[in-house]
This record gives structure tokens, sequence and C-alpha cells, in this order.
């Protein structure tokens, strides 16, 4: 695992909802972290263009995280992405939540299907987006 693989950065402030019982940020801020990391990722590949102009776009159907370190607040969570494959219909990214020190916090990876809002069901993922993806 090299950090500098990771294309995208997304620098969010950690809030004091954000924290537990034991002071510390809680496993499902974690998870909001990594859809904050899948929304950059949408917008900067042009997925979220492409909804808005095709109603097409993508649908998470897995997620998986492991923690390895944990956050406080007062803090930054960095969450970094890159996309991992690409397949027919789907995909998949990873993604790092790091600390303010770079030290990493936490490893997840997703899959995500291309769909077709229109049709209801999934779709081969269009050439130029594939394009796109690659660039990740």
């Amino acid at each position: 695992m090299k950090i500098e693989d990771y294309k995208l950065t997304l620098q969010l402030r950690i809030d004091w909802s954000d924290l537990d019982m034991y002071k510390h940020v809680n496993n499902i801020s974690f998870m909001r972290y990594l859809q904050s990391g899948r929304v950059n990722f949408w917008e900067a590949s042009g997925i979220y263009k492409m909804y808005e102009e095709t109603n097409m776009g993508t649908m998470l159907v897995s997620t998986q995280c492991d923690f390895k370190k944990s956050l406080y607040y007062p803090g930054k969570a960095i969450v970094k992405t890159k996309l991992d494959f690409i397949k027919n219909s789907s995909f998949g990214l990873k993604h790092l939540i790091l600390d303010e020190e770079d030290a990493v916090c936490a490893e997840a990876k997703d899959v995500v299907v291309c769909y077709d809002f229109n049709k209801n069901r999934s779709c081969a993922i269009p050439t130029n987006l594939r394009e796109k993806l690659s660039g990740f």
C-alpha cells in the first residue's frame, strides 16, 4: 500500500458529534467519511454529472472497513481514494482514512455497480466513463 497511489484526497473536520462514549470517533462516523470519499470520487470522475444527464449512475453493493487506529476530536480525517479494479458493469474502490499525521486509521474497500435508473437494472460501464475511471 503506497499512499501516493491514492489519487483523490478529501479532508474532513472531525465534529464533536462524531464521537462515542469513549471520546474517539465512532465506527459509524468512519462509514460516513467513506461515503464522503465516494461522493468526492463521483464528482471527480463525472459519475454525478452522468447521472444528472442520463439517469444512469452507480450503486454501492458492498463495503468493508478495517479499523487500524482511533481518530479524536479536535482533528481532521483525511480520506484518500483510488480505483481498485474495473469489470464489465462493476468496479472497486479502495480508501484510506488518515489522521493529521498521515497515520492510517482505516483501510476500506467498496464494490460499485453501474446502474440504469431508467430500467432499474445494472448495465455495462459506458466506454467514456471507463476511460475516466482508469485515470484514478
